[in-house]
């Protein structure tokens, strides 16, 4: 086990009506006006969007309103957040979404915070935010696990790059964690959070680190809680049981417990941001679903025992000593069809990607042949090629 340092300071509130206690929270940090900011109009259609304006009024709290937010969120809406923020001298963002807005609160925040700097110099590794302001989140969506990470994903829409970076200022103070609120998702997007959050315990999973046990342990039980969970969310979208699983097994995905103890490395959500980077519309969990697979058959005669291991913790085969190749490409095909089973695409061509753009999704993802994704082997731009290639 590599040495770590795990430090998760985000302060959850989980369960029924935990939102209604948001005006007090904020309070707390002694916020003068907070910007609330959220994605589309189903905040406002829902009444969630009144209820916290409510709350804000009852405890003295000014705030401003900002919508919009995609998936894959954009850098031309960041910088209006920032502008506005610095208009209004916001001094709180509350984040009222899933992933997507969190991520946006969050470069905004770093962006407000740091006028001097081009906020996409963050995304691009280039420089790291000196300080933020201060944020918090009222997650609606179980997916992206940004409500307890360190990381923001951020897509320019002009260049049509998506980037992700870290920093200890991507860490939200507190979440209010109500699965109630995700009653309205639909199936497809449930099959998608689903997806994701299992892809974040899976990718730490197969990172390299020996003798992790209790970090495994964690993980497998993360990965068959989520789909279980996500399986029943889909056929009852009402299932509280099967919501809550769904919406802690989101922040445990992403909040570094599942790794530590080992090198981290994301490699098929680094060959899924660059998909989605190009093609805005495809989900990130539908991207993932579709390259797993094939990252998986292209990597395991590296890192067998990994592999194999995964077969009999997470899909309880019985190995075959004689031919042990046999029991994890079964297992990879029982994760393939566990996929399909909840609507997700297992190919690059049910996601209609051209053939011929899988050249440059290759080179982009590595950095024009100036980087390789770490692993049980090196994956550099010709293997990035022929992962695309067997998803398609």
């Amino acid at each position: 086990m590599q040495n770590f340092i795990f430090h998760t300071p985000t302060k959850v509130y989980f369960g029924k009506n935990e939102e209604l206690k948001v005006g007090k929270i904020i309070k707390e940090y002694g916020a003068k006006k907070v910007l609330i900011h959220f994605g589309s109009k189903s905040a406002k259609e829902s009444g969630l969007l009144e209820r916290v304006e409510n709350c804000l009024r009852e405890e003295n709290i000014e705030y401003v309103e900002f919508g919009g937010v995609k998936p894959n969120p954009e850098l031309k809406l960041v910088r209006k957040g920032i502008e506005l923020c610095i208009k209004e001298n916001v001094d709180f963002i509350l984040a009222v979404g899933g992933g997507s807005v969190i991520d946006s609160a969050k470069d905004i925040a770093n962006g407000a915070a740091n006028p001097e700097v081009d906020v996409w110099e963050f995304s691009k590794k280039k420089l790291s935010p000196e300080k933020s302001i201060r944020k918090g989140v009222i997650l609606t969506l179980s997916a992206a696990g940004s409500e307890m990470s360190a990381s923001c994903v951020i897509t320019n829409e002009e260049t049509g790059e998506k980037r992700g970076y870290n920093s200890v200022f991507n860490r939200v103070d507190f979440a209010i964690e109500n699965p109630e609120l995700t009653y309205s998702v639909s199936a497809y997007q449930t099959a998608c959070g689903t997806v994701d959050i299992g892809m974040h315990t899976m990718e730490r999973y197969f990172c390299a680190g020996e003798g992790t046990y209790v970090t495994d342990a964690v993980a497998e039980a993360v990965m068959k809680t989520v789909m279980k969970a996500g399986s029943d969310a889909i056929k009852n979208p009402k299932d509280y049981n099967a919501r809550a699983n769904m919406m802690w097994a989101s922040s445990i995905s992403h909040n570094d417990l599942t790794h530590v103890g080992k090198t981290l490395q994301l490699a098929v959500h680094q060959l899924e941001h660059e998909l989605s980077g190009m093609y805005p519309e495809i989900a990130h969990g539908a991207g993932l679903a579709a390259l797993w697979a094939s990252w998986a058959r292209f990597m395991y005669k590296a890192d067998l025992n990994k592999f194999l291991q995964f077969a009999t913790n997470v899909w309880n085969l019985d190995i075959n000593f004689e031919n042990p190749e046999e029991t994890v490409l079964k297992a990879i095909k029982l994760q393939e069809d566990f996929y399909k089973s909840i609507g997700m695409p297992i190919s690059l061509r049910e996601l209609d990607v051209k053939e011929d753009d899988l050249e440059t999704l290759a080179f982009n993802c590595s950095f024009k042949k100036g980087r390789e994704l770490t692993g049980a082997k090196k994956i550099g731009c010709d293997e990035m090629l022929e992962i695309y290639r067997m998803a398609y």
